[in-house]
């Protein structure tokens, strides 16, 4: 398989690059934190993303969606990294149009994907519960209730939590806390009696949620796939997920390098540009290298997905934990060799790195990934 991109991918890449660098670059970001802005990202931006196709791209074109597939949501994601968009893209346009999409009723894709692509709802996965990303450790309740459940417990890190129009809970239906099986996934509307949702900014200006559900009545027509049988289907949304997060972390490592090259050339010390000392130059070739590494490995997970095949989690997670690891070396590498100015709030390099750290923890660090790829190799 070319690890290389189609003439049609490349058209996407253009379009999703220039329309972000013009409509959602890195200034939007700092405007939006300095403002403490209660929605935490431009609603106006995001319409024009819908507007663009970027909000549908998984969602089948029978439900208004322009379907491209994986592929291109990671490029669009890609696009994210580098201009640093703050946008609801992963969690709704990714994991819950795939939730959505693979295991939700004729009902619930009639009304829920329509506005997905036309980037009027917004939807949260509320699957974490502890500080580290483990989808298996379910101990929110759902306790059988009349025609439906009870759905009592807490969730942490649900992105774009605060604003949602439809929540996606994962909830225990049967056995223990750490039992693969028995988990089902909810739709829930977050302003049910007995939800309660915090806003939580997250260090990369991002936002997320802190969710209590105490005693929330819902019913059978909102559960999304099997009854004990979500977590298949939500490892598969969460893969997506993890494949476009790495996507997102290699623009954003991609770009802080293009920004360190630069100052490189251009900063003098000794009457002569600091790029051309041999120490800063093998360590620029041995970040480059790193990135070509992480771009094949970020294609190859994509396009696994888009195909389904039956190793598409293994790359997910490959390109999770490698992306996780360059971003964080780019980043880092960028801040020191900027010096001074690399650590000022003045410099964007800053928001890169913020960007790399958070990002690297969501659904799963390297370390989760690394034990995730070992345990696919039986090693």
């Amino acid at each position: 398989m070319a690890l290389v991109l189609t003439e049609e991918q490349r058209m996407i890449r253009s379009s999703a690059e220039g329309f972000l660098a013009a409509h959602g670059p890195v200034s939007q970001l700092r405007h939006l934190r300095d403002s403490r802005d209660p929605t935490g990202f431009s609603t106006g931006l995001w319409r024009g993303m819908a507007e663009m196709g970027f909000a549908g791209v998984l969602v089948p074109k029978a439900h208004g969606g322009t379907a491209l597939g994986m592929v291109a949501a990671g490029l669009v994601s890609e696009a994210i990294g580098r201009n640093l968009t703050l946008s609801p893209f992963l969690g709704t346009a990714v994991l819950a149009a795939t939730l959505v999409g693979r295991g939700g009723s004729a009902e619930q894709q009639k009304a829920l994907l329509p506005p997905i692509a036309a980037g009027t709802a917004i939807l949260a996965l509320a699957c974490d519960e502890a500080p580290r990303h483990a989808p298996a450790h379910i101990a929110t309740r759902a306790e059988p209730s009349g025609n439906g459940f009870r759905i009592s417990g807490a969730k942490t890190h649900v992105l774009d939590g605060h604003v949602a129009d439809r929540l996606i809970v994962a909830a225990r239906t049967r056995g223990c806390d750490c039992d693969p099986d028995g988990i089902t996934l909810f739709l829930v509307d977050p302003k049910a009696p007995g939800v309660e949702v915090r806003r939580r900014p997250m260090v990369d200006s991002r936002n997320a949620a802190e969710l209590r559900l105490e005693g929330v009545q819902v019913d059978g027509a909102d559960v999304i796939g099997e009854l004990h049988a979500g977590l298949p289907l939500l490892e598969a949304a969460l893969d997506a997920a993890r494949a476009c997060l790495a996507a997102e972390m290699l623009g954003a490592a991609a770009r802080s390098f293009e920004i360190t090259l630069d100052y490189l050339q251009t900063r003098e010390q000794f009457g002569r540009p600091i790029g051309s000392f041999q120490a800063l130059q093998h360590r620029a070739a041995h970040l480059f290298c790193e990135l070509e590494l992480a771009r094949s490995v970020v294609i190859r997970a994509l396009r696994a997905l888009e195909a389904g095949e039956d190793r598409a989690p293994f790359y997910a997670s490959l390109a999770k934990a490698k992306t996780g690891e360059v971003a964080r070396l780019a980043t880092s590498e960028g801040v020191q060799m900027l010096g001074g100015i690399g650590m000022t709030d003045d410099h964007d390099m800053g928001f890169f790195l913020k960007r790399a750290r958070a990002a690297g923890e969501t659904f799963g660090d390297s370390a989760f990934h690394g034990a995730r790829v070992a345990q696919f190799l039986n090693i």
